[in-house]
C-alpha cells in the first residue's frame, strides 16, 4: 500500500473532519484542505530535481504536508535532525544520499540559528508562492472520483523508498535507512491492531518528525485511520503540552521516558483525562514513572520496542496483554528470535541473546552501505544489537544493547542493569547514565554519571544488594545535564566522552599531585 496513495482515499473519506490542528500556528485545517495543500505542494515539488528530497521542518501541518507532497511528485523524503548541528547533519544528508534541495523553515533556522545550507528552500516561500490559479485547480483535483486524483499523482510500487531516515548516531556516525511504503503501512496495521486504534481517536504529536517514533506513529499513523493530529513542535515545553492535551482532548500520546517524566512533573490531576492509550518508547520506561503516572493521574503508561531499522514497532504491552518492566508481546505477522551470541544457537525461554527480527517491518537497507546492511540483515532476519530474552508466556524483555554490555572478569555485565539499580535509590530529580570507561589493568570499569552530587558510599552499598561486586559503579561523577538526542533518548556517545575526559583529567590531576608532594618531600 502507497501511504501517499491511501492518505488520498482517506482524505476523501473524512473530507470535513479535521486532520491537523497545528497549536503552534494556530491553524486547524480539514482532510479536505490538506489534500488539497498536499497536491498544491506536489506540483511545487516538481520544479527540483527527482530522487531525493531533504526535508527540515518541525514537527506541524507544514512538516506533514511537505512529506506527502514530496511522494506525490514522485521524490523521496529525506528527514533532516535539526536539534542538534542541523547545518553539519543537512550536509551530510546531502553527501550521504546525494541530492541538492532541503525544504526548511525560515523561522526554524532563526529560531536555532542555523546558518543557510546550499540547497535550502523556505516552506514559506512555496506557500506564498502557490497562486489563486494553484489552489482553484488543486481543489478541482480534490473535488474528483478518487480513482481520477490517483492518477494525477506519483504512483510506483510497495517497495520503494517513502522516506530515508538516519540512526541516531548515539554510537557512531549516522545510518541512512531506507523504510518502503511496504514497511511502515505494515507495521502501522500490526500495531494499530493490538492496541486498535480507528479513525475515532486523536492523537498528540509532538515528536521530531525525523525520528521514527514521530514519523510513523505521530504522522502516518493518524493519517492512515483519518484520525485527528494534534502538532505542536517543542516536546520540552511540557506545561505547554499538558495545556494542549487538556484543551484539544486526545486519545493517545506517546512519548520517550524523559518527555514523560517533564510532562508527568508539570500536569495536574485531570489533565489528561482523555487519554485512553499512552505508550512510552524509545528508551527503557522506569518503573517510578509507570508508578507515578497511576498514582497521579490514575493512567497505565505501556512500554512498547522498536527500531529505526523495523519501521519502528517490533513488540508493546497493551491492555490486555501488560507485563510491567517487559517490552511487551511481539506484534502480529513479526518474528523474533533470541539468538546466542557466541554459539549463533537459539536461546531458551528466560535466556538472554541478541534480538532478531524478521518481518515486513525490516527496512531495504542503510543507503549506498551495502557491507553495514549484510551484516545486520541475514536471511532477512535484522540483528537489533540489542539483548534480550523472550519469556515463558511470550514477553519480550530488553537486557540493553550489545554494546552496553561490557566483560570484566570473563563475565558480561549489563550497564542497563546496573541503571535499573541505581535508579530504585536515587532522589526523584536525580537521573543518572553507567557507562564503560578503560582501565589498564582489568580492561574495562564501569563509572556512573548523576545529575546532581549524592552520598557515593550509602550508594554503593544499597546497589551492592543488587549487583555482584564487579557490577558496582568504580567512580560516581556528576554531570548536571546528561546530553540528549532529538528524541529525547541519552547520547550515551557523548556522556561516554565527557566521563573519559572527566577521568583524563582527574588521573592527570593526581599524578600531578603526586610529582608535586614527591618534589616537597626531596
Amino acid at each position: 500500500m502507497l501511504l501517499h496513495r491511501h492518505f488520498i482515499r482517506i482524505a476523501k473519506k473524512y473530507s470535513s473532519k479535521p486532520a491537523i490542528i497545528d497549536r503552534m500556528a494556530d491553524k486547524k485545517i480539514t482532510y479536505s484542505k490538506a489534500l488539497i495543500a498536499s497536491l498544491a505542494f506536489a506540483e511545487k515539488f516538481k520544479g527540483f530535481e527527482k530522487g531525493y528530497i531533504g526535508i527540515m521542518v518541525p514537527t506541524s501541518a507544514g512538516c506533514c504536508l511537505a512529506v506527502l507532497g514530496a511522494l506525490m511528485s514522485g521524490r523521496t523524503p529525506v528527514m533532516i535532525n535539526y536539534s542538534t548541528g542541523a547545518a553539519r547533519n543537512a550536509e551530510y544528508a546531502r553527501k550521504k544520499c546525494g541530492f541538492r534541495t532541503i525544504i526548511t523553515s525560515k523561522a526554524l533556522l532563526e529560531k536555532i540559528d542555523c546558518p543557510v545550507v546550499e540547497g535550502m528552500v523556505f516552506i514559506e516561500d512555496i506557500a506564498a508562492g502557490i497562486s489563486a490559479g494553484d489552489k482553484i485547480k488543486c481543489a478541482l483535483i480534490s473535488k474528483l472520483p478518487v480513482p481520477l486524483i490517483l492518477r494525477s499523482v506519483h504512483a510506483g510500487k510497495e517497495d520503494d523508498d517513502a522516506v530515508v531516515l538516519f540512526t541516531s548516531g548515539s554510537e557512531k556516525d549516522p545510518k541512512a535507512v531506507q523504510l518502503t511504503h511496504r514497511n511502515i503501512s505494515s507495521n502501522i496495521r500490526s500495531f494499530s491492531e493490538v492496541v486498535t486504534i480507528s479513525s475515532r481517536d486523536s492523537i498528540l504529536a509532538n515528536l521530531p518528525l525525523f525520528h521514527v517514533f514521530g514519523l510513523t506513529v505521530n504522522m502516518w499513523t493518524p493519517l492512515y485511520h483519518g484520525m485527528t493530529v494534534v502538532t505542536y513542535a517543542n516536546p520540552l515545553d511540557y506545561r505547554m503540552i499538558c495545556e494542549i492535551v487538556k484543551d484539544e482532548a486526545p486519545t493517545i500520546m506517546v512519548g520517550t521516558p524523559s518527555f514523560l517524566w517533564g510532562y508527568l512533573r508539570k500536569s495536574e490531576p485531570g489533565d489528561f483525562r482523555s487519554l485512553r492509550l499512552v505508550v512510552c518508547g524509545a528508551d527503557k520506561c522506569p518503573d517510578a514513572l509507570r508508578e507515578e503516572f497511576i498514582k497521579k493521574h490514575g493512567i497505565t503508561v505501556y512500554e512498547g520496542y522498536g527500531t529505526t531499522e523495523t519501521s519502528p514497532v517490533i513488540s508493546t504491552n497493551t491492555p490486555d496483554n501488560h507485563r510491567p518492566g517487559s517490552i511487551g508481546r511481539v506484534l502480529p505477522g513479526v518474528k523474533v528470535r533470541i539468538e546466542n551470541y557466541e554459539t549463533g544457537e537459539d536461546c531458551r525461554p528466560g535466556e538472554t541473546g541478541r534480538i532478531l527480527v524478521k518481518g515486513d517491518l525490516v527496512m531495504k537497507g542503510y543507503f549506498d552501505d551495502f557491507e553495514e546492511t549484510s551484516m545486520r540483515v541475514r536471511h532477512g532476519w535484522y540483528d537489533t544489537g540489542d539483548m534480550g530474552y523472550l519469556d515463558e508466556e511470550g514477553f519480550l524483555w530488553h537486557a540493553g544493547r550489545l554494546k552496553r554490555f561490557i566483560k570484566i572478569g570473563g563475565e558480561m555485565v549489563s550497564l542497563v542493569r546496573v541503571e535499573n539499580v541505581m535508579e530504585r535509590f536515587l532522589p526523584e530529580d536525580v537521573s543518572c547514565c553507567v557507562v564503560e570507561v578503560p582501565d589498564a589493568l582489568k580492561g574495562a570499569r564501569i563509572v556512573a554519571a548523576v545529575t546532581q552530587q549524592i552520598d557515593e558510599k550509602k550508594m554503593l552499598k544499597k546497589m551492592a544488594a543488587h549487583l555482584p561486586n564487579i557490577a558496582l559503579p568504580k567512580q560516581i561523577m556528576v554531570i548536571e545535564e546528561l546530553p540528549k538526542m532529538g528524541s529525547g533518548k541519552i547520547d550515551f556517545r557523548t556522556v561516554t566522552e565527557m566521563v573519559n575526559d572527566m577521568v583524563k583529567k582527574e588521573s592527570g590531576d593526581s599524578a600531578e599531585g603526586r610529582r608535586a608532594e614527591k618534589r616537597h618531600r626531596t
